[in-house]
């Protein structure tokens, strides 16, 4: 039995209005991924609802106990109820993931339109300059100018924005190439139509595509490495319950009790690898080239 025909009518109708979600639930991959997904956003959306305690509140009598009836995850070396510091933490996930890839996405668009349409020593320069930030590992870029900035929020999202632009800038300027050399927009340039309305009504839409999709596989990228920068140190500071600042709280207790160190990581992991499922079967929805070849 395919799995459409296993989906309730009103669920079949939503599919419908919704083509590329249809398609994405008809793979079993992309269907576990939408899942873990939905069920991050809830956690970002009723983080509130869903916990008893404050993410700070603390109670020391009651430190590095394991998973009760009171502390469904135990709590950490102040006293503080993990499952409250885990789900507050989606919170700052998302806040700094979604801002950061909006940035680096927004950015990237921009310098790759100018590049790769108006070209000569523009595109030269912007090479360059492409070149020079790509050398250094993300990471290295990151610390170092946190380094300089101090661990802060926005911080945060300023440097991962700043380090994951040029790998925009660079898809975006491949696709101007090949999208200007189409008969329409010589057709257009014929008919007198302005440099901006090319850009910005027929080579735009036409190159965001890929892009949104690298956007989408780049969120658990950037969860990740935010939660590396919190583990350091140099991300957002205590007692903001960053899923890095949880792990790094429970490495140093590690002996006292796994509990910390070990919900933070599931966490993590299950999250992560929600948003890869999901961006990697969209992928393949959207992309002619690739679709299937996952799942075969």
């Amino acid at each position: 039995m395919q799995y459409q025909e296993r989906v309730s009518r009103p669920y079949q109708r939503i599919l419908n209005r919704i083509p590329i979600l249809g398609d994405v639930l008809q793979r079993p991959l992309g269907v576990l991924g939408f899942v873990i997904v939905l069920g991050f956003m809830l956690m970002v959306i009723f983080a509130p609802l869903l916990t008893s305690y404050g993410f700070a509140e603390q109670n020391i009598p009651s430190m590095l106990q394991g998973p009760s009836k009171a502390h469904w995850l135990g709590t950490d070396h102040l006293g503080r109820d993990l499952w409250s510091r885990i789900v507050h933490g989606s919170r700052i996930a998302l806040s700094v993931a979604l801002p950061s890839v909006a940035i680096a996405l927004t950015t990237g668009v921009i310098v790759g339109l100018v590049a790769g349409y108006v070209g000569g020593i523009v595109d030269d320069i912007t090479l360059v300059i492409l070149d020079s930030l790509q050398a250094f590992p993300a990471v290295i870029l990151a610390l170092t100018i946190l380094a300089l900035l101090g661990p802060s929020l926005a911080n945060v999202i300023i440097v991962i924005g700043l380090a994951w632009t040029p790998g925009y800038a660079r898809i975006a300027r491949a696709q101007v190439l090949t999208a200007k050399q189409n008969q329409y927009i010589e057709v257009e340039r014929s008919l007198g139509a302005s440099q901006t309305r090319i850009l910005g009504i027929h080579i735009l839409p036409n190159i965001l595509a890929p892009l949104l999709i690298l956007a989408a596989m780049d969120l658990p990228v950037v969860i990740t490495f935010e939660a590396g920068l919190s583990f350091l140190g140099l991300g957002v500071r205590p007692p903001t319950p960053s899923w890095g600042v949880v792990l790094s709280d429970g490495f140093n207790f590690i002996r006292q009790s796994p509990w910390p160190i070990t919900w933070a990581g599931l966490t993590l992991i299950i999250t992560t690898l929600g948003f890869t499922l999901f961006g990697e079967t969209l992928r393949d929805v959207l992309d002619p080239a690739l679709s299937g070849t996952r799942g075969a």
